[in-house]
């Protein structure tokens, strides 16, 4: 995914994203995982969502894009930030919960499950995940980036043999079902 790795790329996106954030989703975590744990935000992008759940949670956030990373790094002095493919979460760090807003519908299922699988390993018992993409199915190539849809059946099989689910929903971004949101509890080791 070369457009997260250049900078004029990278400076469309956070002019394209500027009036979006999780806050709604952020608020349904809220309900799961309990304030002042240690949260793993995968994919932090422009650091939106970031700043949000930074007010509740002791985050750290992560991208492979080191465009983003520098700008984060600038934008966040205090804030701790890892260079991590969310499709591999090569980490030796532990978890309270692990939170991406968009993030997976950029790698293919078989990346998703490698993730999947990490996110059970990085996770403190009964660790939470959050997570939302866009809704449907099948994939398409938008601006040479693979968007990959879920529904609430695939994310299910997805997430089940390592995660208890606790909330997979269809909630409006921009149109009213065009995303879906996912909870789910770590199952026991």
């Amino acid at each position: 995914m070369e457009y997260y790795k250049n900078k004029e790329t990278v400076s469309e996106y956070i002019k394209m994203a500027a009036e979006v954030d999780g806050q709604e989703l952020i608020d349904v975590l809220k309900h799961h995982l309990p304030k002042g744990l240690k949260v793993l935000e995968l994919g932090t992008g422009p650091g939106t969502d970031f700043h949000i759940l930074e007010k509740d949670y002791e985050v750290i956030g992560s991208d492979f894009s080191g465009e983003f990373l520098k700008r984060l790094k600038k934008r966040f002095a205090e804030g701790i930030f890892l260079n991590l493919d969310a499709s591999t979460i090569e980490t030796d760090e532990k978890f309270d919960g692990i939170y991406s807003n968009k993030v997976f519908q950029h790698l293919t299922d078989d990346q998703i499950k490698s993730s999947i699988y990490r996110q059970f390993e990085v996770l403190n018992e009964g660790g939470v995940v959050c997570h939302s993409m866009w809704y449907g199915e099948g994939d398409e190539i938008f601006k040479g980036m693979l968007v990959n849809y879920q529904d609430e059946k695939s994310l299910i099989q997805l997430f089940e043999p390592y995660f208890e689910v606790l909330v997979v929903e269809k909630y409006m971004e921009f149109e009213e079902g065009d995303s879906i949101r996912l909870i789910a509890k770590k199952l026991k080791s």
